[in-house]
């Protein structure tokens, strides 16, 4: 016995030696191995850029939260034939990240609105409201005044930046109207989504605000959707020529924004006039639908075309570089959420490459030197990624497991990755789960548990991928305000703008 116990120790020792002769790791040459060692010599490399930032893009992917990301980043890479799993977004290219605590004063999930001012003013508020503090109440006009809080894009007019706000949703929606508006509803968008309660106290819709917005000169750049906001009920859409404008009060706010500018603004509403802009315009509004902007899968479809979001944001660039003091601009992918809230993933991940598309082309105009570009979201959604689908399996079919099978529920039916905890894509009482068919079209709705019209918002941290100077800083978990502490840390804008926080 004790011969035979000798013989396997030597045995077992021979083969150590054999595989450890050169006292190397077995994995040496495993490619993940490698390819995570090159990623951690070239986090090594990373230095703090404590430089003050001359400008800041803070890019903002409504809804997109981490199963968005994962999952835009699979369908990007399928879409160019490349191994989506391990394929890496514009965005993921950004050196440092965080995540971002998304829950606002009054509530555990968020909507758009007090996670937007939280990003752009330094302040926690309540659900549905743009601009004001968490003292506030919703929908009270008259309780509002004094509770006003100040945005960045405030602070860099003041400062003498250029200023710019971009999004595929309506320029008065939720995240680009925190720029710019005090609103106690988010809703107030035009004057007949008003009560006359709150016109009586002396409310301003959102449209209006943002034309007679009192800072500087105004925005620079202004592109997105929202014409009926701004236009009377007598004005024909130049679009939609058999509808009109949404406005109550007679007034023609597209005249009047030109009208506080004179010679040195242009209004465009189709991709014609967008792409004959000359950069050294002073001042550009664009307003490319009566309502949002269309989906990226639709939006060649449009009758006066749109142009798409990294075209808008690589516009806005050029027009705020002739600046020399620099500039704030917000970028908005907004129709990643609507189409969420369909219960739609096909959409929603096509806004999601959009929205890559738009950081990759401003990573190439800018300088990180002196650009503190921030890519984030507001809120996240109950999307989720589930099964156990095989490698390269399509991100939008049905789940076909790592030995080829196609893996079954207990009805005896396929079902998708992609789902939704609620939303309009649920089975209805009583009825047996369909058979999913065609999931990679264009108009599949993913099955969601609970029946819903509207899928909602998720409440989960989402991600903050940042560069540039003090971009460092984010880093850990962080409150969703946070985001515009380093910003103005960065800029120094409050200081720039005459306006210091009170001492504590």
């Amino acid at each position: 016995m004790m011969k035979q116990l000798v013989s396997a120790a030597a045995l077992l020792a021979a083969a150590s030696s054999s595989v450890y002769a050169q006292n190397t790791l077995p994995q040496t040459n495993d490619p993940y191995f490698r390819s995570a060692q090159s990623a951690l010599q070239e986090r090594l490399k990373l230095t703090p850029n404590t430089n003050r930032a001359k400008n800041v893009i803070l890019f903002v992917g409504d809804g997109m939260g981490i199963s968005t990301i994962t999952a835009g980043r699979i369908y990007e890479g399928q879409k160019r034939g490349v191994d989506g799993e391990s394929n890496i977004l514009g965005m993921e290219k950004l050196p440092h990240a965080a995540l971002s605590k998304t829950y606002t004063h009054d509530a555990q999930v968020a909507d758009s609105a007090p996670t937007a001012v939280a990003m752009v003013t330094g302040v926690k508020t309540r659900n549905d409201i743009i601009g004001l503090n968490s003292e506030a109440e919703v929908g009270d006009c008259a309780g509002s005044k004094g509770k006003e809080v100040l945005s960045l894009a405030a602070m860099a007019e003041r400062a003498g930046l250029a200023t710019g706000v971009v999004s595929t949703a309506r320029i008065t929606h939720a995240t680009p109207a925190a720029m710019y508006a005090h609103s106690a509803n988010r809703d107030w968008e035009g004057d007949a989504n008003m009560p006359p309660e709150a016109i009586s106290a002396g409310c301003k819709d959102i449209a209006q605000q943002l034309v007679a917005w009192p800072y500087g000169d105004g925005f620079e750049v202004i592109f997105g959707g929202g014409r009926d906001r701004f236009l009377p009920e007598s004005v024909n859409d130049p679009e939609d020529t058999d509808k009109k404008g949404s406005r109550k009060d007679s007034r023609n706010l597209v005249e009047e924004w030109q009208n506080r500018y004179s010679n040195s603004s242009a209004f465009v509403w189709n991709e014609e006039q967008f792409k004959k802009l000359d950069a050294n315009t002073p001042h550009v509004l664009g307003l490319f639908e009566r309502s949002h902007m269309r989906y990226e899968a639709d939006r060649t479809k449009d009758n006066g075309g749109e142009p798409a979001l990294a075209e808008m944001t690589v516009k806005a660039i050029d027009i705020l570089n002739q600046d020399p003091d620099g500039y704030f601009l917000m970028v908005e992918g907004g129709r990643i959420d609507h189409s969420h809230h369909d219960g739609n993933a096909y959409r929603s991940l096509e806004d999601l490459v959009a929205f890559d598309n738009a950081v990759k082309a401003a990573l190439e105009k800018v300088n990180l030197e002196d650009t503190l570009v921030i890519v984030t979201a507001d809120h996240s959604h109950v999307f989720t990624i589930a099964g156990y689908p095989k490698r390269n399996n399509p991100i939008l079919a049905t789940v076909v497991e790592v030995d080829g099978k196609p893996k079954l529920g207990k009805d005896g039916k396929p079902y998708t990755t992609l789902g939704y905890a609620n939303g309009p894509g649920a089975v209805k009482e009583g009825e047996p789960r369909p058979q999913p068919v065609d999931t990679t079209a264009p108009d599949y709705k993913q099955q969601s548990l609970v029946p819903l019209d509207s899928e909602t918002h998720g409440g989960e941290d989402v991600a903050i991928l940042a560069g540039g100077p003090w971009a460092h800083l984010f880093d850990g978990v962080v409150e969703q305000n946070y985001i515009y502490h380093v910003i103005d840390h960065a800029t120094k804008l409050g200081e720039r703008s005459g306006l210091r926080a009170a001492a504590q």
